[in-house]
């Protein structure tokens, strides 16, 4: 039972690498940057920010 444990956990951790760790984290800034974007002025601007923040973390060589 305890082999089955640790199997999981790095089943899990092998498909956390790469491309699917840094949609994890970018995905909720795309997010967030999509709803400031509806301010008035400044939106644009920080959507913008938070975009190309977000391009940089999927171009990490994970």
């Amino acid at each position: 039972m305890k082999m089955l444990k640790v199997l999981v956990i790095l089943a899990f951790l092998i498909q956390l690498s790469g491309c699917v760790l840094t949609k994890i984290i970018t995905v909720p800034m795309r997010v967030g940057g999509a709803v400031i974007s509806i301010i008035p002025v400044a939106g644009n601007t920080a959507h913008d920010a938070i975009d190309e923040a977000a391009d940089i973390v999927d171009n990490m060589p994970l």
